[in-house]
């Protein structure tokens, strides 16, 4: 008899009205739990809010770089000063040619993150390579010619990986908020997926 009424228990909770996606979990059981839930979530969701400006911080900060680049770096010491203690740079080809390569490396590599919806924030670092284009375009006295190449390169880069990490933030903004719903309205927390 037992055994039945314990299979009785789980039908009885089966048939509450509670999505399939919000599974509840024992962790924060009791008032004082859900508070602390809410708690973490609200503060899940301003964290996502403020990442999602990180990709157009990375794009505001590449133009602040093409700005000085496109001025020739003129607070940068002489080109012959910095190739005479550390030596010639490579070839503008060699750099051309590195830079097309890392351009679709970076491209393809924020497009697979995007597909997975992995959290990566590499945005800065993108515009730390690009510097280093310019850097090493300007020491070889090419940057004239190639300018528009690193700056084109760099356009591309950062505003796919700003659409990838606005859109991450996005999706989770917008389960976290269900998660926040659901905790408000039924008193028990959601189970992450």
């Amino acid at each position: 008899m037992n055994r039945n009424r314990g299979k009785l228990q789980v039908i009885e909770d089966d048939m509450t009205d509670v999505p399939e996606n919000h599974k509840t979990t024992d962790n924060y059981a009791g008032s004082d739990g859900i508070k602390t839930l809410i708690k973490e979530l609200e503060g899940e969701i301003n964290r996502l809010h403020r990442f999602s400006v990180r990709g157009i911080q990375a794009v505001a900060l590449f133009l602040i770089v093409s700005t000085l680049a496109w001025l020739d770096f003129s607070f940068l010491p002489a080109t012959e000063s910095v190739t005479s203690y550390l030596g010639d740079p490579p070839s503008a080809r060699i750099i051309s040619v590195v830079l097309l390569f890392y351009t679709f490396s970076a491209i393809i590599l924020s497009l697979s993150r995007m597909a997975t919806g992995i959290e990566h924030k590499s945005s800065f670092s993108h515009v730390a390579y690009l510097t280093a284009f310019f850097l090493f375009y300007h020491f070889g006295r090419s940057l004239q010619e190639n300018y528009w190449a690193v700056f084109g390169a760099g356009i591309t880069i950062l505003v796919i990986e700003s659409y990838r990490i606005w859109t991450y933030c996005a999706e989770g903004i917008s389960r976290k908020k269900e998660d926040l719903e659901y905790a408000k309205r039924t008193g028990r927390a959601p189970i992450a997926e």
